[in-house]
């Protein structure tokens, strides 16, 4: 097999639809984990205790879900009739890119605009990423799904160290740039940020075809394409007892995911909080970005031998051990420890779900479900923070918020074990063969 197609790369669409993983997994890099969070710790929230800063925190980043979370199943419903997953993934791309852009006026003491801003960037991230993964089942083939799934993550995480990397010097360094130091340089890294969101973005637009709806016997005659949107949602939500597999999977990402969301959003503030210093944070992220490529193709090669749930569940052991680390957690070398453990595993467990899922559903729907993926995704990355943010408030200290994420590992995992990966296929496969017979008849 030749190196690209082992890497779910030989396709010049596949290629594209993976660079916007690549632009998106450095704004989660600079923006959500790394720089904007010390940032947001050391200037923007200069006035607030630790405890208050990680709690004002934690809330936006669960508003910036609920927002989205709302609205994902009805669009994802609304795109697979109407063509237009690619339009509203520009629109929240705009969003995002303009909130990122946006962060370059942040200075101290403004930490109300800084979460006003981080809203709006967690809001494009998660908006786009319904529509991003949606167009995963329209672009892989049934036996390519988890290598084009995991490959993209690598691609991310590359292109996330590289960014990073540049947003270090140019953050450590600042007088090579004729930068003053202060606020300045970590506000160019944010313009910075900006521009690569928007520039890596291009690809997918270009070349990732926008998928044809089909005719679904659900839609009624004079409907508006809300109105059957909304229909067909309901509908989906009514027959998820016939994809039992992929529902139980929703649930079980809806747990596990929230911990593996938790442990993205808050190490950067956590590890503030804790006394350890911007340029080992951003360090230690750059180590996760350049350990987790390789990684990622790993675990795509893994799923193909021992099955694609047994290499989420290996992931999601490695997790439960880094959340109790953590609770230990003192010098910036635990710090680093902890940062090269989720490296080896991040990706790929969030790949492998995303091409499990996406094997388990009908390609013709792959908007519906990916807009309730989109929801469980997003719910799955609020629970955490909000827990993480109540345990603050009542014992005032941060090691016992981040201690509580292993409860999702640990209950997540268990739910994921009762998922039968070949039966959820069989069923994804069977609906779709009935959806292109229908297809044929309304068109003949």
């Amino acid at each position: 097999m030749p190196m690209l197609e082992r890497l779910g790369l030989h396709r010049r669409e596949l290629r594209a639809w993976a660079f916007y993983e690549w632009a998106t997994t450095g704004v989660y890099a600079v923006i959500v984990t790394a720089v904007f969070p010390v940032y947001y710790e050391t200037v923007a929230a200069d006035g607030l205790s630790a405890a208050t800063a990680n709690q004002r925190f934690a809330i936006t980043t669960t508003l910036a879900i609920v927002s989205v979370a709302v609205i994902a199943p009805v669009i994802g419903a609304y795109t697979d009739q109407v063509p237009r997953k690619k339009r509203f993934l520009a629109a929240f791309l705009a969003v995002g890119v303009v909130g990122t852009a946006g962060l370059t006026a942040v200075g101290t003491g403004d930490w109300l605009l800084a979460l006003g801003l981080f809203l709006l960037v967690n809001v494009g991230l998660n908006g786009t990423s319904v529509f991003y993964d949606a167009l995963l089942p329209h672009i892989a083939r049934p036996g390519e799904v988890d290598r084009v799934s995991s490959g993209a993550f690598a691609l991310g995480y590359l292109g996330a160290g590289l960014l990073l990397t540049v947003c270090l010097v140019v953050i450590e360094v600042p007088g090579r740039f004729g930068l003053p130091e202060r606020t300045l340089p970590a506000r160019v890294a944010f313009a910075l940020v900006a521009a690569y969101w928007l520039a890596f973005s291009f690809p997918l637009f270009r070349r990732v075809p926008e998928p044809a709806p089909r005719i679904d016997p659900r839609d009624r005659p004079g409907d508006g394409p809300v109105v059957a949107a909304v229909r067909r949602l309901a509908s989906t939500l009514r027959e998820l007892r016939r994809f039992r597999e992929a529902f139980l999977l929703l649930v079980a990402y809806l747990v596990y995911g929230d911990g593996i969301g938790t442990i993205i959003r808050l190490a950067g503030t956590y590890a503030s909080g804790l006394g350890i210093d911007q340029a080992t944070i951003i360090g230690a992220v750059i180590a996760v970005q350049f350990v987790g490529v390789p990684c990622a193709f790993l675990f795509g090669v893994l799923a193909g031998r021992i099955g694609t749930k047994r290499a989420i569940l290996l992931g999601l052991v490695v997790y439960m051990g880094v959340a109790v680390f953590a609770f230990f957690m003192e010098t910036a070398l635990h710090f680093w420890a902890l940062a090269i453990a989720v490296g080896t595993v991040q990706g790929g467990t969030q790949a492998l779900s995303r091409s499990l899922f996406a094997s388990m559903i009908p390609a013709h729907k792959s908007g519906e479900f990916f807009g309730l993926y989109g929801v469980m995704d997003r719910f799955a990355g609020m629970m955490g923070p909000a827990l993480f943010a109540a345990v603050i408030a009542i014992t005032g200290v941060a090691r016992t918020g981040i201690v509580s994420v292993i409860v999702f590992f640990v209950v997540g995992g268990a739910l994921l074990l009762l998922v039968d990966e070949r039966r959820g296929r069989d069923v994804a496969r069977a609906e779709e063969r009935a959806a292109v017979r229908a297809s044929s008849t309304g068109q003949a």
